[in-house]
């Protein structure tokens, strides 16, 4: 027995992902006693992209503020026990295997096999925890959406933070910036402060609107608030003043900005922290499989031993899949390119559920061949012939293989003798099995 297999028992029992409304969570939270009422002050955090990394310099900060805290996030890359990390003295921890078995049964039998999805279950779970653990502050993210996010029955949270809204989810948050703006707004709540990170003008003015209606304080980016890399440094400036810090250990211009909102947030519930606080926040940050070196493990052993070259490839791993997230990581790896000449070959698989051709299209140019894999155990995954074809409709020369390490090796193959820099990209669940595979899981 195990956290998973009780989450596979539920997952064969309904609907697998999401169907958008608040009436199922809120009557289970009543049977399990209202627990979402008695977790610690939350940072409510909603968006389409940043939101991991922006709960993760919050981490880091009320962490290096002295400060206890419990992380809720989605979804998870190895195991189940990544989403809850419970707030403890000296930093949390992932709740163990035994506990989130045991809550997840609790939180079933409370639900009597009626209708729900698995993410309102896992969420009830969270708000069960979180009350049950001590700790000063909760950090939530929102799954999906915002207004009918099953994280979404909190009514008062110590702050509530959009992070850049962009295209994605069309079919459940609809076809515009606009109608997925207002779903993320969702998460504002009457009188309650909202940190707005920097947005297109048109979901701007969504959000700004209904902030309104409620009569929420807002705090919005490069107005109320603003950053700029300058020296290798962070400089953040807003109306407490100026912050001058060292780079985040995340790596990309885009972390900047994800700290900039986190700061922003931490100093409307938390005033007057010291500089010293955001100092070591921005040193000891953590966020797996978010443009990052892929750790020492299994798959480069593996490749080393099927490979007769010298020079071991540069493996990075990155689990975007949106136009922003290209536009993100293609200025990433050019720099990286300009510095020391690599050439990049990406290796991808994608959902169903994502537009892969609009993500792919921003590689041209940069990436000198694609191999497209199956995402592993997901039934809306592309075929990797499929993604292939749009690939090359891209403009991108592309090959499909069965596996992970046979793309590996193709990557290897087609890019002969020249140092070569893999970008595995696409799809968190991708991420999440490279991860597996290598041996080194989340911690």
């Amino acid at each position: 027995m195990s956290a998973e297999s009780a989450i596979n028992r539920l997952l064969e029992i309904h609907p697998k992902g999401f169907d958008l409304s608040l009436g199922r969570i809120t009557a289970l939270l009543a049977k399990l006693g209202n627990p979402h009422l008695s977790i610690p002050p939350a940072f409510h955090i909603a968006g389409t992209n940043g939101k991991g990394s922006t709960a993760a310099f919050l981490r880091a900060i009320v962490e290096a503020a002295g400060k206890s805290v419990h992380v809720h996030t989605s979804p998870h890359l190895v195991n189940w026990t990544e989403r809850y990390r419970l707030g403890a003295p000296g930093g949390g921890r992932l709740v163990s295997d035994a506990v989130l078995e045991r809550t997840v049964d609790r939180v079933a039998a409370a639900n009597g096999g009626k209708p729900i999805t698995v993410f309102e279950i896992m969420s009830a779970v969270g708000f069960v925890l979180f009350s049950e653990h001590p700790a000063d502050y909760s950090i939530l993210e929102v799954g999906l959406g915002g207004r009918f996010d099953a994280t979404n029955v909190i009514d008062k949270p110590a702050v509530s933070i959009i992070t850049p809204v962009d295209l994605d989810h069309m079919m459940h948050l609809g076809d515009t910036v606009e109608k997925i703006a207002f779903e993320k707004a969702g998460i504002i709540k009457p009188g309650i402060p909202v940190v707005v990170a920097e947005q297109q003008d048109a979901a701007l003015d969504v959000i700004r609107a209904r902030a309104d209606e409620l009569n929420a304080p807002v705090i919005v980016a490069r107005q109320d608030f603003d950053w700029y890399e300058q020296a290798g440094r962070l400089v953040y400036q807003d109306e407490y003043g100026l912050l001058d810090l060292p780079l985040p250990r995340l790596k990309g211009t885009h972390q900047l900005a994800n700290a900039a909102t986190a700061i922003a947030a931490a100093r409307v519930v938390l005033p007057g922290l010291e500089n010293g606080v955001f100092e070591q926040a921005m040193q000891s940050v953590q966020w797996p499989g978010r443009f990052e070196r892929l750790p020492e493990g299994h798959l480069a052993e593996a490749l080393a031993a099927k490979i007769s070259r010298i020079a071991m490839p540069e493996i990075w791993i990155d689990g975007g899949h949106n136009p922003q997230a290209a536009t993100m990581l293609v200025s990433e790896l050019g720099k990286l390119q300009a510095r020391d000449g690599r050439k990049c070959c990406l290796l991808t698989g994608m959902l169903t559920t994502k537009e892969p051709a609009e993500f792919l299209a921003g590689f041209e140019g940069l990436a000198e061949f694609v191999v497209t894999v199956p995402v592993p155990d997901s039934e809306a995954g592309f075929a990797p012939e499929e993604l292939a074809r749009i690939a090359s409709g891209c403009g991108l020369p592309a090959q499909s293989a069965s596996s992970i390490g046979e793309g590996l090796r193709i990557c290897m193959e087609r890019m002969q003798d020249q140092p070569v820099r893999i970008l595995i990209c696409g799809s968190l669940y991708l991420i999440g099995e490279v991860l597996r595979q290598n041996g080194t899981p989340p911690r």
